[in-house]
């Protein structure tokens, strides 16, 4: 199968991540790498051993056919218009966009000209979430019922050498953690209906004890503590907090309810994990992998999956309505909270395909 050209603008934090996860997928032929600090993409390259470009060069190459946007979080939908502007397909680190009207304006964009887009996360493609999504398509916990997911932390600015962006527009606990849990409970019950959620900010302010900013002031702009319910299209009704603002706790990720048995999926912010199931009547059972990809950090596998999509012109799985659908998520939770009622959610998705196979020798799952 063909190679497929790829560009990544972004060589912050996340890209060392991409370009080795990269490296397993045959598909992908990286051509370069770019980011306004041209020293910093000759520095991302010379570890990798792949070229620095400037970004214009990127957007020029006609042997680039997708663009990687791994850019803070409010560049996401301008770096993806350029992309489309210049005929190449459109991937992005999550979120699609910092609110739903600019995500969908790139939604838009992408079906006008006929070019894809999509965005991470896709570790809901990893071997643990596939294992458990094999386990809910096969009925074994019966008709969902409901679930609860949990991400809650202090807050990055712990570990994150810069991490004010975390506290700007576009940042905060539902946007930046949100859409692993989210997307991976689209996978595995649905799309989403409704939304009802409380969020709020319990500091102005946080001091960072990373380095090398360690003590410096950063204000913040965005609710770091929300909370709230989704009522699926399927009839479950999950629980959802995310936090920076909780020293603790011991609740698992991700545990999902049926009529028939309770399931612990693994943490969606990784590809494996354990994954244990608790038939009605019994005790929790570790389940075997039934899928590849839980054995490590696979993130790219979403835009290798793209590739081949676009070499067998079918649909990829991190795609951009199942992106759009997710920010639309997310940003009801804060809407909701504002009104005080619930919000009605108007995109529709369907769930992805699973992938039970490998990506490596070009085999795919329908």
């Amino acid at each position: 199968m063909e190679r497929v050209g790829i560009g990544i603008i972004g060589c912050g934090n996340i890209s060392g991540a991409y370009l080795k996860a990269m490296a397993s997928f045959p598909i992908l032929d990286v051509r370069g790498v770019a980011d306004l600090n041209y020293d910093l993409a000759v520095a991302k390259a010379g570890e990798f051993n792949v070229s620095a470009r400037k970004i214009d060069e990127l957007f020029a190459d006609p042997k680039v056919e997708i663009i990687v946007n791994l850019t803070i979080p409010k560049a996401h939908v301008a770096v993806g218009l350029q992309a489309l502007d210049a005929g190449k397909h459109a991937y992005s680190e999550k979120p699609l966009g910092i609110n739903f009207e600019e995500g969908k304006r790139l939604a838009v964009a992408a079906k006008a000209r006929g070019l894809r887009i999509g965005a991470a996360p896709d570790t809901f493609l990893g071997g643990g979430h596939q294992t458990a999504r094999t386990l809910v398509d096969q009925g074994v916990i019966g008709q969902p019922v409901g679930g609860i997911a949990t991400f809650m932390c202090p807050g990055h600015e712990r570990w994150h050498p810069n991490p004010g962006f975390y506290y700007e527009v576009g940042g905060g606990p539902m946007l930046d953690m949100g859409p692993y849990y989210i997307t991976d409970l689209v996978n595995l019950f649905g799309p989403v209906a409704q939304v009802a959620g409380i969020a709020v900010t319990p500091r102005k302010e946080r001091v960072i004890t990373s380095e090398p900013r360690n003590g410096e002031h950063i204000p913040v702009h965005v609710p770091t503590h929300v909370t709230g319910l989704m009522a699926f299209a399927n009839g479950a009704v999950v629980q959802i907090g995310m936090s920076f603002d909780v020293a603790g706790h011991k609740h698992v990720p991700l545990e999902l309810y049926g009529t028939e048995g309770t399931l612990i999926v693994p943490d969606p912010n990784h590809f494996g994990g354990d994954v244990e199931l608790l038939r009605k009547g019994g005790a929790f059972e570790l389940q075997l992998p039934t899928a590849p990809y839980g054995d490590g950090n696979y993130r790219s596998i979403g835009v290798a999956d793209m590739a081949h999509a676009i070499r067998s012109n079918r649909p990829h799985r991190a795609n951009g309505d199942l992106a759009l659908h997710v920010l639309e998520v997310m940003e009801a939770f804060h809407t909701a909270s504002e009104s005080g009622g619930t919000v009605t959610i108007g995109t529709q998705t369907e769930r992805p395909a699973p992938l039970s196979e490998s990506l490596v020798d070009g085999r795919l799952a329908n």
